[in-house]
């Protein structure tokens, strides 16, 4: 079965509503198998979030160290709260663009361009799925301490931040990103996660721009994530 087709015969009825476009990827991790539509490069918004917490847990790895408590709280916040602030001294403390760049290129991303504003950074539903896999599969740069810091808190977001990928399924973790660009007032709105769905559990990245409003973006991300799984 040409899963790429499925996924965009799932989705295209999705794809632009009200305005808006997106790309979306799904894996099934018991089977391996991938499905993705789009090749678009999008604003990460705070999804970016999850690749700044993966590079400062390479680094701890890297100083043979677990977090310190300081970064404990500030990883919390940022993933959990989607803290700006938190965020920002995160993302200095890993050395920036640079500094995210490397740890991206380290875990297998290839099509992700980080920005100094770091919501401004680019990506892909492809690339994201990479960073997911690297995030809740076995096989990564990151170790299993790493990686359990990493689920949990992405299972634990606020009750107000906990839409998106978690339409499609049980069992989420996941990270949102939404933002409203200052040269047209529409919205950037993302999520990605893992859900579990009769059993199986699968990594999805919905990437979106152009929304009128943020509601309109998470609908359409909601959408488009239940599409998605639906096709797999």
């Amino acid at each position: 079965m040409d899963l790429d087709a499925a996924l965009a015969r799932a989705l295209e009825p999705v794809d632009g509503r009200a305005g808006g476009s997106l790309s979306a990827a799904v894996l099934d991790t018991a089977s391996g198998d991938t499905a993705v539509y789009g090749s678009k490069a999008y604003d990460t918004a705070s999804i970016v979030k999850v690749g700044i917490l993966a590079a400062l847990l390479l680094r701890a790895q890297d100083d043979g160290r677990t977090l310190t408590a300081e970064e404990r709280t500030r990883a919390a916040a940022m993933i959990r709260l989607s803290d700006n602030d938190a965020a920002t001294a995160l993302f200095t403390a890993i050395g920036g663009a640079a500094g995210l760049d490397a740890a991206h290129a380290r875990l297998g991303l290839t099509e992700t361009a980080a920005a100094d504003a770091w919501g401004l950074t680019r990506t892909t539903a492809q690339d994201q799925l990479v960073l997911l896999r690297a995030v809740f599969g076995a096989d990564s740069e990151l170790n299993e301490t790493s990686r359990s810091a990493a689920q949990a808190l992405m299972a634990d977001i606020a009750a107000d931040q906990d839409w998106g990928v978690s339409a499609a399924g049980t069992g989420w973790a996941l990270k949102n990103g939404w933002m409203p660009r200052t040269a047209t007032g529409l919205w950037d709105v993302n999520s990605i996660g893992r859900v579990s769905v009769d059993g199986r559990i699968l990594l999805v990245a919905v990437l979106s721009e152009g929304h009128a409003t943020k509601e309109a973006g998470i609908t359409a991300v909601e959408a488009a994530a239940r599409a998605a799984v639906g096709a797999m």
